[in-house]
């Protein structure tokens, strides 16, 4: 598969352990343009999972949704965007302009991890924001939250693919839209409520899809994998890139 069409997936490493994110990492090394490390795993391993994987090369999703006030979020995007291989970072834009501006300032301007805003999680439909007080539904808040963390200047936000052309349209195409919730066809949604397929995202205009269990818990990761990019590979052949 030709590197255009790897550099779109990202394979989200929600594992347990180092041990666990390295055996998968090497079997998938090549097939994929990032790994993305989250919660899970950095609070499991550390820094040194990153730098392990960024040992061989491997390019670094950090998926850490950094949501507190401006001083505590800005010190943790400089030690994040310290560590080796780190191409995205990513906050929530609920913590507002001011945190997402400081943050932006933070990381500089040259050779810099791309920093990016999660919107509305995945997993949340509008009846379990309503529960949070948010009244709009999941559109429109994850349009607003994306113009807002534009305003920021950040680089681009995470949505599902559901709001990437209503984004597209308020944020211009050089915005980087990072979908997660894609499930290839006949794969279970698990706790995702807003899913689409590889070929749904990216045809909606997605720059890069998240994928984890459906490859990842799957009998040959890398035959998983496979069939993930070459969906991608139609999709982008129909959408004329």
């Amino acid at each position: 598969m030709d590197s255009a069409t790897r550099e779109k997936l990202i394979v989200a490493l929600d594992v347990p352990d180092l041990a666990a994110a390295w055996r998968m990492a090497r079997r998938l090394a090549g097939h994929v343009g990032m790994f993305k490390v989250g919660s899970q795993l950095f609070v499991a391993a550390g820094p040194r999972v990153v730098e392990k994987l960024a040992g061989f090369g491997a390019r670094i999703f950090l998926d850490l949704k950094f949501h507190d006030i401006p001083n505590t979020v800005v010190g943790a995007v400089r030690a994040a965007a310290g560590l080796p291989g780190v191409r995205l970072i990513n906050v929530h834009a609920l913590g507002g302009l001011e945190m997402m501006r400081v943050a932006r300032a933070a990381l500089g301007g040259r050779r810099r991890p791309r920093l990016i805003a999660v919107t509305v999680l995945t997993s949340q439909d509008r009846a379990s924001l309503r529960r949070t007080g948010i009244a709009a539904p999941p559109l429109a808040q994850a349009l607003k939250l994306a113009r807002l963390a534009r305003q920021a200047g950040l680089d681009g936000v995470v949505a599902s693919a559901q709001e990437v052309r209503a984004i597209r349209r308020a944020c211009g195409s050089k915005f980087l839209v990072v979908v997660p919730g894609v499930r290839p066809g006949g794969a279970r949604r698990g706790d995702q409520a807003r899913v689409a397929t590889p070929a749904e995202a990216i045809r909606a205009g997605a720059d890069y899809i998240v994928v984890g269990r459906p490859i990842t818990e799957a009998r040959d990761p890398v035959r998983a994998a496979e069939a993930v990019l070459a969906e991608i590979a139609s999709a982008l052949r129909t959408h004329g890139e």
